[in-house]
């Protein structure tokens, strides 16, 4: 892996992430606003979210769908939030219909705004929300800011929560900005440490992750530790994804797409260093390729021409 490549889509803008409406992709643009249809190597407009507020890392960052329903994250001035819209008319035509506020009052920062939504197997939607540089949050249960969120389709608490009346599932993250399941079901999570470690984690419901307290692997009682770590010049991770039993997890400074085997984390091995930059989500496609998500355009790459792309990976 990869044995082949393409470029999907070209001439992006700070493209953050994909999501698939049955085999039709959508992808988010953090500081136009923008959600586009990929289609036939080319992209079209479905719409432009109001309110969005780029700024730094902040602005339209994760989309999930769900039944007729796209599900955004976004930076809005002093808060984050999580809209629904309905998505209405056919593929090659598709429009963002009426939009609800499912979620609103998160914190924002120039920088540690997570920002990952994803629906688990168990039909909630999960929520990553950084620490919007303030680190004492994360270690706060009444603060919503350094937690992994665990919200019902229609933004409530759910009754299994590991926390009554709280939407709180796992706390103590920094920036954590990857969610994805394996078919156990097992949450896995990327995090941005700060200047030691960066980490891939096994999320547990109720667990403490450490942030600021730890950074890495600790062996503090009461904390949980990253099955994985990494220098952040080597990772910066953002978006994962599980194909078969591997993760595929994107790097931002690190420039790379990374392979971790779930049976022997330890075993991961590195594809494309430097070969297109800077990697922001990674997804699986109804057609089995893996896509990756570049982002060199957002204000910390080496723009090249054409970027930034949507580019596909065939599997071995």
């Amino acid at each position: 892996m990869p044995d082949q490549r393409r470029v999907v889509a070209e001439d992006l803008v700070a493209p953050w992430s994909i999501a698939f409406a049955g085999d039709r992709a959508l992808v988010s643009e953090r500081d136009t606003g923008r959600v586009l249809e990929v289609m036939d190597g080319a992209t079209r407009e479905v719409g432009t979210i109001p309110g969005v507020q780029a700024h730094g890392e902040g602005g339209l960052l994760g989309l999930a769908v769900r039944e007729e329903h796209l599900y955004v994250y976004l930076t809005a001035g002093a808060e984050n939030r999580i809209e629904r819209y309905e998505l209405v008319g056919e593929p090659g035509a598709l429009e963002l219909g009426a939009r609800e506020t499912i979620l609103g009052g998160l914190p924002a920062a120039g920088n540690h705004n997570g920002g990952r939504i994803a629906f688990g197997p168990d039909g909630m939607l999960y929520a990553t929300v950084g620490d919007a540089g303030q680190p004492d949050a994360a270690q706060d249960r009444e603060s919503l800011g350094g937690k992994i969120l665990r919200l019902t389709a229609d933004g409530e608490v759910p009754a299994d929560n590991p926390f009554a009346a709280s939407l709180v599932y796992s706390y103590g993250h920094r920036n954590p900005q990857g969610l994805a399941w394996a078919a156990d079901g097992t949450l896995y999570a990327s995090e941005f440490g700060q200047d030691t470690w960066d980490e891939l984690n096994v999320i547990e419901p109720g667990a403490n992750y450490g942030w600021p307290e730890t950074e890495g692997v600790a062996g503090r009682d009461g904390m949980a530790d990253p099955i994985l770590q990494w220098r952040p010049a080597e990772a910066s991770p953002s978006g994962i994804a599980i194909v078969g039993d591997t993760l595929y997890l994107a790097n931002l400074r690190g420039a790379r797409l990374r392979a971790v085997p779930l049976d022997d984390p330890a075993a991961a091995v590195d594809h494309l260093v430097g070969e297109v930059g800077r990697v922001r989500d990674v997804a699986l496609a109804p057609s089995g390729e893996v896509w990756i998500l570049t982002n060199n355009t957002d204000g910390r790459g080496a723009p090249r021409p054409g970027d930034d792309r949507i580019i596909a990976l065939g599997l071995r």
